[in-house]
C-alpha cells in the first residue's frame, strides 16, 4: 500500500525480484520517471506522424520498461497500451518487420490473462483477420495470435461463421483456410450466460464433422480447436458420446506397428495429431461425474504399455516419450488451476467437474507402470525424470517406492552404468517431492541418507557420465536440506514423532559423509593429473571433459560446504587445508580442481578460512619469489601457491581488508615476474581482489536464511529438509562496497595500474622502447585492472556526432539527447568524484596511440593486437558483468529451475539458493540494459579503429575485431549509418592502394554474424541505395579476384542473406487518424503525467508535411535504386558473377503497391533472350511478376445467389439453389447471346456448403476495361512488352530457348512460365496469338520431352489467359486448340504425360465448368480406345482426371458419362491401364461422401456401382476350387468364359479399393464388406514375394481395409462377415480372418470396447478358431488371443482359464500299435484338437505379459509342464512357450522369482533346463 501512494497507482504486476534489491527504496522514483517519458514520447511521435524513429524507438523502449519492472502501470494505462499498439499493428500498408516488433511487444502485453478481463478490454476481430490473411497468403511468418480470440465481442463467432462457413468444400484447398482461421479465432472464453452465442453455434456441427471424416484429410486440424474449447469449459460440454471416438482417434494417430503381418500403410499425410493438444484435450475431460475418460485413459495406457519396454524401438517411439511426458505436466496445470491459483475473470470449473482425490489416484495409477517403462528407454531418461517429477507432486506415495526399488539395486551393481544414469536422473525429478515427506509420504525422508552414502561410489575417475550424474545427484538432494548433527535432540527431545526421531538419529552420519566425499574428490583429483609432465604439452587448457567435471565438482563441494552447520565445516576445511598445502600441483587440471575446493570453503565461511590460507600462502610465495624474480620457467611450488592464493581471495572484500598490507606486497612482487604464467596468475588475483571490493553480491545460497544452526529447544533442523524459500522474507544478505573498499580499489589502480599506463604511452610516442613481451604483460595487467574495477568506473564521455541527429525530427531533438543521458539506470550512485580519475578515459586515451603505433611497426605482433582488441570491448561495452556470461547463467537458471520446480502449489515455490540466484540475475539485467546508447565521438573513433583492425592483413585479428565491431554497432543507437560510407571506401572500384585482406574484411563486415544485423541489408531506403550499388560495381575492382574460391563464396554467401532477409521496405509511413485518437487519450491520462505535453496544430500540421515528403522521398529512392542498379548491369566490364547479383537485387524491387519503373521492364523483357539460363529464368519469374502489376482491375458487383437460382428453377433435385452453376451439356453456352447471360462462378468452393450473403461476380462485358488495346492507348511499360512480343525474330528466339531442355528427365512442367504465358494473354487478349501459333503446331509435331513440355506450358497459359475474352475470341481459341490437343495427347510419351496432366489440371483450376466445355467435351470424347496402345489409354485417362479433379462437384453429368463409358472396359488386360482406372474411379466416387449438414451431391453413388460389380463377380463367388490368375491375352470380346472375364474385373476392383483406401475421407463399409469373402479366398497367408499381381494386391486390400476407422454401427456388420467368413472349408480364408481381425480391433480398440456385444462376438470367434482342424490356424488364433490379452481387449478370467483347463484335460485315446508299412493316418483325432487348443489358450495367457508375473501365471505354467510329454504338435507348443518366457523374464529374473512357491521354482528350474528342452 506505501508503494501505491509513491507510485501514485495500482500497479498490474511488479517483478518480485526487485523488491530485494539492496537499492529497492530508489526503483519507484526511477520507473516512474521512465514511463513518463515513454508514454510522452510515445504519444507526441504519433500524433506527429513519425513512424520511424519516434514510434518504434519509444515502444523498445516500453519493451525494455516491461523488462525491467514487470506490468508496472495501472490497468488503465495498459489498456491504452493494448489498444495502441494493436492499432499500430493493424495499419495496413506498414512495414513487415515493424509490424512484428509491435507484434512481439502487444504479446507480451497480453501474456499474464488474469490481468485484463473481457469487461476491460475488448478488440475487433476483423482487422486481426485482414491483416492474417494479407500475411499469411504472402511469403512471411506466422504470428502466434492465440491471445486475441478471449477479447472479441460476443457477436464475433456468428460473424466469423458467417464469413468462413462458404469456404468450407472439403474437396477445396479453402477448406484448410476455413479450418485454420477458425481454430486461430473462434473465442472459447465466453462465461457460461453467453455460450449460445459462443461455441453452442458451431460446436455440433465441426465435432459430427470430426467424427465422420474417416481418413485424416490436410485441413483436419480440429483437434487443436477443440482442446482450446474444452480446456476453457471445463464442465459446461458433455463430451461422453464422443469419448471412445476420440480416444480410438488418438491412438490411431500414434501409429504403432500391429499384428502379426506389420505392414503399416503409408498413409501418405502422417496423420497424426500434435500430441501437445492432444494432451490439454485429454486433462480437462477428465473428472466429471461419468468417470469415462479415466477408463477410456487406462484402457490406452493398458494397450500401449508393452511397447514402451526398452527392447522395443522404432520411428513411434518419440510419440509415445511425449505423451507420456507431457500428460502428467497437463494435469498438474489444471489442478493448480482449480485448487492453487488465485480466483480470476476466466470461467471457474463447475463443482461437479473438479477433479476428486480418487480421480487423481486413478490418472497416476494409470500413467505409472508405463513411466517406470519409460525410464530405460532408448531416447534416454528426461521424459520419464520429467513425468515423475510431476507425477510425484501428485501422488507420492505410488510413484517413488517403485522409482526407489528400481534405484537401490542399480546404485549396488557395478555392471549397469546405463541403469544408473536413468536412475538417478528420475530421483533428482522427484528429490523434492521424496525430502519433503508431508502427511502421504512421511517416511520419503528417511531414505535421504541410505542415499546419498550409496550415491559415493559414483564419484568415479574412469567413467565420465556416471560422475557427472552424481554429482548433480548429490547436489541436487544437499540443496534440500541443511547437514546438521541434531542426534543429540533424541535425548534432549520428547515431543518427537517416530519418524523425525529415526532422521534425528541418522543425521549423525552426514559428518562422515561430507568427509567421504572428500576423499573420493581427493581421489578423483589424484587420477586425473596428466601422466606426461605439462613441459612436453604445450596445450593450456583443460580438455572439455575436464572442464565438465571441475565444474561439476566444484559446485556440488560448494553446495555442500554452503548447507553444513559450523562443525561439520570445521572438519572439512581442516582436511582440505591440510590436502592443499602437503601436496604440490600442477596448475593446470588437478591444481584448478583443489584450488577450486579452497575456494568454496572460503566462499562460505571467509573470516575462518583466510585464517588459514592467506599466510600460509603468503610466506610461501615470499620464500621462493626471492630467487626466482627473472627467471622463465618458475618454481612448480610457487605457482601453485600462487594460483591457491588467487582463488582463494575470491570472497568478500571486507574480509580481504584485515589482509591489505600482505596483498599489495605480493602483487608488486608477482606482477612482473618475467614467467608468463606466473604473471596471469599475479594478474588473476588482481582481478579478484578488485572484483570482490567493487560489486554488489549476496553473500550466501544456504538453504535457511540466517545460515544452517544447530538444533536447540525451539528450532529443529530437520524441519527445514526440502522446504522451499520464502519470497516475502527471504533475507539476502548483500555485499555492498563500502567507502574504504571504493578507497582501496582507486589506491590499488594508482598504484599499480597508473605507472604501466605511463610506460605504455611513452612507448607509443616512441620514446622509450619495450620488448614485445613486455607490452603483452602491461596490456594484461591493464586488461585486468579494467575488468575488476569495471563497475566503478563511469562510462566514456565525448560529445554526441552532430549528424545523426538530423534523422530525429527536428522538434525534440534537445529533449531526446537529455533523455539518451539519463539512460544510466542507477546501480550504485557513484558520485562521480571528479577528484579520482576515470581510468576508463585514461586507458582510452593510452590504448588508441598505442594501437596505431602497433599497426604501424609491428603489425605481426597479433597477441598484443588481441589483447587490444578485448581492453577496446569491454572500454565500450563492461560495466560489471558480460551479455555471454548472463546468459548461459540465466540459461542454467532456467533449467535447475525446470528440474526442481513445483507446479501444482503455485509459481514461485522454489528453494531459497534458485531464489537468490534470479534476484542476481535480475541485478545483472539492469547492469547490462544499454541499448540505444547514445552515439558520441569517443565511440565513434573506436569503431573506426575497430574497422581498421577488420580489414587487418591477418585473418585471425580481422574475424576477432569483426566480432567486437558488430557488438558496438548493436549498442549504439545508428552509428550503423556512420559505419556504412567507410566500409564501402575498400569496395570501391576506383581506388588501386586496397589489398586483398582489406577487400575481404570488408565484405565481412558487411555480411555480420549470425545474430546481428547484416550491415548490407538493413531495411531502410537510404542505407540499401548505397550498399547494393556498390556490391555490384565491386566487381570490376582491381582487389576481387573470382579464382579465389573464399572470395566467391563471400559474394554468394552476401547475395544469398540479403536475397533471405529482405524484407520488402514500406514506400506508404502513414499513420491513421484512430491511431492518432487511441494516443491522445493515453497522453491525458495520469500517474505518471506525462513528460512532453500533446503537440499543437502548428506541430501537427508540420509532421503531416513530414510525413507525405518522407512517403515522397521513399518513392524517389526506390527510382534511385532502381536505375542505380541498371546503370551497373549496363556496364560492359561487369564479370558474369556480378551480372547475376544486380539481377537477383534487381528482382527483390518488384513489389505490389508501385509499379516498376520502366526502364527495368525493358531490361528483364530483353533478358528473356540471354544467353544464360539463370539470367533466363529469372526474367521469366520478373516478367510475369510485372505483368501481374500491369493487370487491369476487373469490375465486380454485389449480388444475392438465391436470386440467381431462382432465374433458371430447374429439375427439382437435391439442392437446386447450386444446380444452375453444374455442368449440364444441354444447357451450355455456344453463342454469343448465352456467354452474356451466363452467370458464370469461377472458384469451386462457392455455393458447396453454404452461400456467402453477398456474392461478388464479374460485372457485364460492357462495364469492363476496354479488350484489345491499340498500341496508343497504352503506357510505356505495356508498349515496351508490345512492340518486344509482337516481333517475329524476338518470339523466334524466346520460343527456341523454352523448347531447350535444361537437366535431362529432371524438368517439369513450370508454373513461372505459366505465369509468363497466362499474363501475356491475360493482358494483350489474343494480340499475340498469330505470331505464336505456327511455333505451337510446329512444336506439337515434335513427340521430344522438352518440346512438348513447352507448348504444354503455352497451353494452358492461353486457357488461363483467356478468362475475360469475348465470346467470338474464345469459340476461335478452342477452334485452334481442339486439334493441337488430340494430336498431343495421341503423341503423348512416358516423359511427358505428367506434364500434359499438369496442363490440362492448371488450365481447368478455379474456372467455371461451362466456360471450358471445349476442352471436357474434346477429352471425353474417348478415352480408351486401345489405339497407340494402353499406355496411350493410361495417359489419356491421366489427363481427363486431372481436368475433372480440378472441378470437384460441379460436374457430376460428366462424372456419370465417363463412369457409364469406363464400365464395360473394367476387364482390361494391361496392369497401367487398369491402375490408372482405379485411381481414376476413386476421382469419381470421391464426391460422394456422407458429411453432416451436406446434401448429397448429385455424382456417382459407390453403393449403385458396387451391385453391378458384385453381378459380374458371381461366378467367382459360387464356386469353392482356387482361383487362378488367367494368362495375358489380347482384349478381344468374344468366346471368354464369364469366369475369365470376372477375374479381369476383378483385377481392376482391386487397384480402385487399394486407391481410395487413402484418398477417399469416408470409406464405403457396407459395399466393401461384401467384397470380403473374394479377397479372403485369394489373399496368401505367407510372406512371399513371388504371388502374381492379384494376389499381391488382395493382400494389400485387406490391410489397408483392416486398419480403416469404423463408426460404432458398421461394428456389427463387419463382424458377421467376418463370423461367416470364418465358416468358409479354405483354411486360407480362416486364417486370414484372424490377422484381419487383429489389426481391426486395435486401429478401433475404444469403439469395440463400449460396445459389449462387439467383445464378447470378437471372443466367441477366436475362441471357436483355437479348435480349428487345421494347426496354422489354431496357432494364429492363439497368437491372437494373446494379443487381445496383452493390449487389454480380453481379460484372464475365471471361466476363461477354467476353459482351457478342462480342454487342455481332454483324453486322448489310446494308440493302436500298427503292423509296419500301414497307413499312417494322417488326420488328427477331434480330441486331440481339443486338447491343443486348450495347450494353445494356456500359452496364450502366458505370452501376453512379457515383462511381469501376474498371480495368476505360476498355476498356468504348472499346469503347462504337465503337457510337455505329450504327441505332436502339443509337445512343440509348450516348447516354444517355455523358451519365450525364458527369453522374455530373463533380465529381470530376481524379481519374478518372488512370485512362485519354493515347490513351483523347483519345477520350473527343472523343466528350464532339462535334458528335455536341449532334445
Amino acid at each position: 500500500i506505501e508503494a501505491t501512494e509513491l507510485l501514485g497507482f495500482v500497479p498490474q504486476k511488479n517483478i518480485v525480484y526487485n523488491e530485494l534489491l539492496p537499492y529497492k527504496d530508489k526503483l519507484d522514483e526511477e520507473s516512474n520517471e521512465f514511463l513518463a517519458q515513454i508514454k510522452g514520447n510515445l504519444g507526441r511521435a504519433v500524433q506527429l506522424r513519425e513512424i520511424w524513429p519516434g514510434v518504434l524507438f519509444w515502444t523498445r523502449k516500453l519493451s525494455t520498461y516491461m523488462r525491467l519492472y514487470g506490468r508496472k502501470f495501472s490497468k488503465e494505462e495498459h489498456v491504452h497500451f493494448v489498444r495502441l499498439l494493436y492499432e499500430l499493428v493493424t495499419i495496413p500498408k506498414l512495414e513487415i518487420s515493424m509490424m512484428q516488433s509491435f507484434a512481439r511487444l502487444l504479446i507480451t502485453m497480453l501474456k499474464k490473462k488474469e490481468l485484463l478481463s473481457r469487461e476491460d478490454l475488448e478488440l475487433p476481430w476483423r482487422p486481426l483477420y485482414e491483416l492474417q490473411d494479407r500475411i499469411l497468403y504472402s511469403k512471411t511468418e506466422h504470428l502466434s495470435l492465440n491471445w486475441f480470440p478471449r477479447y472479441f465481442p460476443e457477436s464475433a463467432t456468428q460473424e466469423m461463421l458467417d464469413e468462413w462457413r462458404p469456404l468450407m468444400c472439403p474437396f477445396d484447398v479453402t477448406m484448410q483456410t476455413a479450418m485454420g482461421y477458425f481454430e486461430l479465432f473462434l473465442p472459447t472464453t465466453l462465461p457460461p450466460e453467453l455460450h449460445d452465442k459462443g461455441f453452442k453455434l458451431w460446436f455440433d456441427e465441426f465435432i459430427s464433422l470430426w467424427v465422420s471424416v474417416q481418413n485424416l484429410p490436410s485441413w483436419e486440424n480440429l483437434v487443436s480447436l477443440f482442446a482450446r474449447l474444452a480446456n476453457d469449459n471445463i464442465g459446461y460440454i458433455d463430451w461422453d458420446p464422443y469419448i471412445p471416438k476420440i480416444f480410438t482417434r488418438i491412438l490411431r494417430s500414434l501409429n504403432l506397428p500391429v499384428g502379426s503381418s506389420q505392414m503399416l500403410v503409408s498413409r501418405y499425410l502422417t496423420n497424426a495429431y500434435d500430441i501437445s493438444h492432444v494432451v490439454i484435450w485429454i486433462s480437462a475431460l477428465l473428472g466429471g461425474p461419468s468417470k469415462q475418460t479415466q477408463t477410456q485413459l487406462s484402457g490406452l495406457f493398458n494397450s500401449i504399455t508393452s511397447f514402451f519396454h526398452p527392447s522395443n524401438h522404432g520411428r513411434w517411439l518419440m510419440k509415445l516419450m511425449k505423451l507420456v511426458q507431457r500428460l502428467p505436466a497437463s494435469v498438474v496445470k489444471r489442478l493448480h488451476r482449480e485448487r492453487y491459483r488465485t480466483p480470476m475473470w476466466l470461467t471457474p470449473v463447475p463443482e461437479s467437474h473438479l477433479l476428486s482425490e480418487q480421480d487423481i489416484t486413478d490418472f497416476v495409477e494409470s500413467m505409472k507402470q508405463p513411466v517406470l517403462l519409460a525410464m530405460f528407454s532408448k531416447t534416454g531418461s528426461l521424459d520419464a525424470a520429467q513425468a515423475l517429477q510431476n507425477l510425484a507432486l501428485l501422488r507420492p506415495e505410488l510413484v517413488i517406492p517403485p522409482v526407489l526399488e528400481k534405484t537401490y539395486p542399480a546404485m549396488e551393481t557395478l555392471t549397469a552404468p546405463h541403469q544408473l544414469t536413468a536412475t538417478l536422473s528420475c530421483m533428482i525429478g522427484v528429490a523434492q517431492s521424496l525430502v519433503a515427506g508431508g502427511q502421504r509420504f512421511p517416511e520419503g525422508p528417511t531414505h535421504m541418507l541410505p542415499l546419498l552414502m550409496r550415491a559415493l561410489p559414483g564419484v568415479d575417475p574412469n567413467d565420465f557420465r556416471k560422475c557427472m550424474i552424481t554429482f548433480q545427484f548429490l547436489a541436487t538432494f544437499v540443496t534440500l536440506v541443511p547437514l546438521v548433527d541434531c542426534s543429540a535432540a533424541v535425548q534432549t527431545r520428547n515431543d518427537l514423532t517416530q519418524v523425525e526421531k529415526e532422521l534425528c538419529s541418522a543425521s549423525a552420519e552426514f559428518e562422515y559423509f561430507v568427509l567421504q566425499f572428500i576423499d573420493r574428490c581427493f581421489a578423483l583429483i589424484d587420477t586425473s593429473t596428466p601422466e606426461q609432465t605439462q613441459e612436453e604439452m604445450e596445450t593450456e587448457k583443460m580438455t572439455h571433459l575436464e572442464s565438465l567435471l571441475e565444474l561439476g565438482l566444484s559446485s556440488t563441494f560448494c553446495t555442500i560446504l554452503t548447507q553444513c552447520s559450523m562443525e561439520i565445516f570445521q572438519v572439512a576445511l581442516e582436511k582440505v587445508f591440510n590436502f592443499a598445502t602437503t601436496n604440490i600441483f600442477e596448475t593446470h587440471v588437478a591444481g584448478r580442481m583443489v584450488a577450486d575446493m579452497c575456494r568454496a570453503a572460503t566462499k562460505c565461511h571467509p573470516a575462518e578460512a583466510l585464517k588459514l590460507f592467506l599466510p600460509h600462502c603468503c610466506n610461501a610465495i615470499l620464500q621462493i619469489s626471492a630467487k626466482v624474480l627473472n627467471e622463465e620457467e618458475l618454481d612448480k611450488e610457487l605457482m601453485w601457491n600462487l594460483q591457491l592464493f588467487s582463488e582463494v581471495t575470491r570472497v568478500g572484500g571486507d574480509q580481504l581488508l584485515l589482509y591489505r598490507s600482505q596483498l599489495v606486497q605480493i602483487l608488486q612482487l608477482t606482477l612482473h615476474l618475467k614467467c608468463k604464467q606466473g604473471y596471469n596468475l599475479a594478474c588473476k588475483l588482481l582481478y579478484h581482489i578488485l572484483r570482490s571490493m567493487s560489486i554488489i553480491y549476496p553473500r550466501e545460497y544456504c538453504s535457511v536464511p540466517s545460515g544452517v544452526q544447530q538444533h536447540s529447544d525451539t528450532y529443529l533442523p530437520i524441519k527445514d529438509w526440502g522446504q522451499p524459500g520464502d519470497l516475502l522474507n527471504l533475507g539476502i544478505q548483500w555485499h555492498v562496497p563500502s567507502t574504504e573498499e571504493k578507497e582501496f580499489v582507486f589506491y590499488l589502480l594508482d598504484l599499480l595500474l597508473k605507472p604501466v599506463l605511463q610506460c605504455l604511452q611513452k612507448h607509443a610516442q616512441g620514446e622509450q622502447d619495450i620488448s614485445r613481451d613486455d607490452v603483452l604483460q602491461s596490456l594484461s595487467i591493464v586488461h585486468n585492472c579494467l575488468l575488476g574495477a569495471g563497475s566503478l568506473l563511469p562510462p566514456l564521455y565525448g560529445e554526441p556526432v552532430e549528424h545523426f541527429l538530423l534523422v530525429f525530427s527536428i522538434r525534440a531533438r534537445a529533449i531526446l539527447i537529455n533523455e539518451l543521458v539519463a539512460w544510466q539506470l542507477i546501480i550504485i550512485d557513484y558520485v562521480a568524484d571528479l577528484s579520482r580519475e576515470n581510468y576508463r578515459e585514461d586507458i582510452c586515451k593510452v590504448i588508441r596511440p598505442l594501437l596505431h603505433h602497433t599497426l604501424e611497426h609491428s603489425e605481426d605482433d597479433i597477441k598484443s593486437l588481441f589483447s587490444i582488441l578485448k581492453i577496446i570491448n569491454d572500454l565500450l561495452h563492461f560495466k560489471g558483468s558480460h551479455k555471454h556470461e548472463f546468459d548461459s547463467r540465466w540459461k542454467s537458471f532456467s533449467l535447475i529451475k525446470k528440474s526442481m520446480e513445483n507446479k501444482l502449489h503455485g509459481s514461485k515455490q522454489h528453494i531459497r539458493a534458485l531464489l537468490i540466484d534470479r534476484v542476481m540475475l535480475q541485478h545483472e539485467l539492469r547492469n547490462l540494459i544499454k541499448e540505444g546508447c547514445c552515439y558520441r565521438s569517443v565511440h565513434q573513433d573506436l569503431i573506426n579503429d575497430l574497422l581498421r583492425l577488420s580489414t587487418s592483413r591477418y585473418s585471425q585479428v580481422r574475424s576477432k575485431a569483426q566480432n567486437v565491431l558488430f557488438t558496438a554497432l548493436g549498442t549504439y543507437n545508428l552509428c550503423c549509418r556512420d559505419v556504412i560510407p567507410a566500409v564501402l571506401k575498400y569496395l570501391d572500384p576506383d581506388r588501386t592502394d586496397v589489398t586483398q585482406q582489406q577487400f575481404k574484411g570488408a565484405l565481412y563486415c558487411l555480411l555480420g554474424n549470425h545474430s546481428v544485423i547484416c550491415l548490407a541489408n538493413l531495411q531502410y531506403w537510404d542505407c540499401i541505395t548505397l550498399t547494393w550499388p556498390v556490391i555490384v560495381r565491386s566487381g570490376m575492382s582491381p582487389s576481387m579476384s573470382l579464382e579465389k574460391p573464399s572470395v566467391v563464396r563471400l559474394f554468394d554467401d552476401l547475395a544469398d542473406k540479403i536475397h533471405r532477409q529482405y524484407e520488402t521496405i514500406g514506400v506508404d509511413f502513414s499513420i491513421p487518424e484512430s491511431c492518432v485518437e487511441v494516443a491522445l487519450k493515453m497522453m491525458k491520462s495520469s500517474n505518471p503525467e506525462p513528460t512532453l505535453c500533446a503537440a499543437s496544430e502548428q506541430e501537427e500540421l508540420e509532421g503531416r508535411k513530414r510525413e507525405e515528403q518522407k512517403n515522397k522521398d521513399s518513392v524517389q529512392k526506390y527510382e534511385n535504386l532502381v536505375v542505380d542498379l541498371l546503370d551497373c548491369l549496363y556496364d560492359r566490364n561487369l564479370p558474369w558473377k556480378f551480372e547475376q547479383i544486380a539481377i537477383g537485387f534487381l528482382s527483390l524491387m518488384l513489389r505490389d503497391d508501385h509499379p516498376l519503373p520502366s526502364s527495368a521492364v525493358l531490361f528483364f523483357i530483353e533478358s528473356l533472350n540471354h544467353d544464360s539460363l539463370l539470367v533466363r529464368n529469372g526474367a521469366i519469374s520478373a516478367v510475369s511478376g510485372i505483368l501481374k502489376q500491369l493487370k487491369r482491375p476487373h469490375k465486380k458487383v454485389a449480388v444475392n445467389p438465391y436470386d440467381l437460382s431462382e432465374l433458371k428453377t430447374s429439375l427439382q433435385s437435391y439442392r437446386s439453389d447450386n444446380q444452375w452453376l453444374q455442368y449440364d451439356s444441354s444447357r451450355l453456352p455456344r453463342s454469343q447471346q448465352d456467354w452474356d447471360e451466363c452467370c458464370f462462378i469461377e472458384k469451386t468452393h462457392w455455393g458447396y456448403s453454404t452461400w456467402p450473403r453477398t456474392l461478388m461476380l464479374y460485372a457485364p462485358p460492357e462495364e469492363q476495361p476496354k479488350q484489345g488495346k491499340t498500341r496508343q492507348e497504352m503506357n510505356e511499360s505495356e508498349q515496351i512488352i508490345y512492340d518486344h512480343f509482337s516481333d517475329q525474330q524476338f518470339i523466334d528466339q524466346f520460343i527456341h530457348y523454352l523448347s531447350l531442355e535444361d537437366r535431362k528427365g529432371k524438368d517439369k512442367f513450370s508454373p513461372r512460365r505459366f505465369c509468363l504465358f497466362k499474363g501475356l494473354f491475360r493482358n494483350f487478349d489474343d494480340a499475340f496469338l498469330p505470331l505464336l501459333k505456327p511455333h505451337m503446331e510446329r512444336l506439337v509435331a515434335d513427340s521430344h520431352e522438352s518440346t512438348q513440355r513447352c507448348v504444354a506450358e503455352i497451353i494452358s497459359g492461353l486457357i488461363r489467359g483467356s478468362k475475360h475474352w469475348s465470346y467470338s475470341k474464345v469459340e476461335k481459341l478452342w477452334a485452334l486448340l481442339c486439334p493441337l490437343l488430340r494430336k498431343a495427347l495421341s503423341n503423348i510419351t512416358i516423359e511427358t504425360y505428367a506434364d500434359w496432366g499438369t496442363c490440362i489440371a492448371t488450365a481447368c483450376e478455379s474456372r467455371d465448368p461451362r466456360k471450358l466445355h471445349w476442352l471436357f467435351e474434346m477429352l471425353m470424347e474417348s478415352p480408351v480406345t486401345g489405339e497407340g496402345g494402353s499406355f496411350v489409354d493410361a495417359c489419356r485417362l491421366y489427363v481427363l482426371q486431372g481436368g475433372l479433379a480440378q472441378q470437384e462437384w460441379r460436374v457430376p453429368e460428366l462424372l456419370h458419362r465417363l463412369l457409364h463409358y469406363l464400365e464395360p472396359k473394367l476387364t482390361q488386360v494391361y496392369k497401367n491401364v487398369r491402375e490408372r482406372i482405379g485411381s481414376v474411379l476413386t476421382y469419381i466416387f470421391m464426391i460422394d461422401v456422407n458429411l453432416p449438414h451436406t446434401q448429397p451431391t448429385m455424382s456417382p453413388r459407390i453403393a449403385e456401382f458396387t451391385e453391378r460389380v458384385l453381378a459380374r463377380l458371381k461366378p467367382l463367388m459360387e464356386g469353392e476350387e482356387e482361383i487362378q490368375n488367367h494368362v495375358v491375352e489380347e482384349n478381344t470380346v468374344g468366346d471368354q468364359d464369364e469366369r475369365t472375364q470376372a477375374i479381369k474385373l476383378l483385377k481392376t476392383v482391386l487397384k480402385w479399393l487399394m486407391t481410395s483406401a487413402g484418398r477417399s475421407f469416408s470409406s464405403a463399409v457396407p459395399e466393401q464388406l461384401r467384397l470380403l469373402p473374394l479377397l479372403f479366398k485369394i489373399a496368401p497367408v505367407e510372406n512371399d514375394d513371388s504371388y502374381d499381381e492379384m494376389k499381391r494386391d488382395a493382400k494389400t486390400c485387406l490391410s489397408l481395409m483392416s486398419q480403416g476407422l469404423l463408426y460404432s454401427e458398421q461394428i456389427p456388420q463387419v463382424l458377421n462377415a467376418l463370423e461367416e467368413i470364418s465358416r468358409i472349408s479354405s483354411w486360407h480364408a480362416r486364417y486370414t480372418v484372424l490377422t484381419y481381425l487383429q489389426i481391426m480391433v486395435f486401429y478401433n480398440l475404444f469403439t469395440f470396447l463400449s460396445d459389449a456385444k462387439a467383445v464378447s462376438d470378437v471372443r466367441a470367434l477366436v475362441l471357436r478358431l483355437l479348435e480349428d482342424e487345421q494347426l496354422e490356424v489354431r496357432e494364429m488364433a492363439a497368437t491372437t488371443l494373446s494379443g487381445f490379452l496383452q493390449c487389454n481387449f480380453l481379460s484372464i478370467d475365471e471361466p476363461m482359464q477354467a476353459h482351457f483347463e478342462a480342454l487342455s484335460k481332454t483324453r486322448l485315446p489310446k494308440r493302436k500299435r500298427r503292423e509296419l508299412g500301414s497307413v499312417v493316418d494322417m488326420i488328427p483325432s477331434a480330441d486331440l484338437v481339443r486338447r491343443h487348443a486348450g495347450v494353445l489358450g494356456l500359452s496364450a495367457c502366458i505370452l501376453s505379459s512379457p515383462y511381469d508375473v501376474p498371480t495368476w501365471m505360476p498355476q498356468i505354467l504348472m499346469d503347462l509342464s504337465a503337457h510337455l510329454n505329450d504327441t505332436q504338435p502339443i509337445e512343440m507348443t509348450v516348447k516354444k512357450t517355455l523358451s519365450d518366457f525364458r527369453r522374455t523374464h530373463h533380465d529381470n529374473w530376481q524379481e519374478h522369482k518372488q512370485k512362485f512357491t519354493d515347490d513351483q521354482l523347483l519345477v520350473l528350474t527343472d523343466l528350464l533346463v532339462s535334458p528335455c528342452y536341449y532334445a
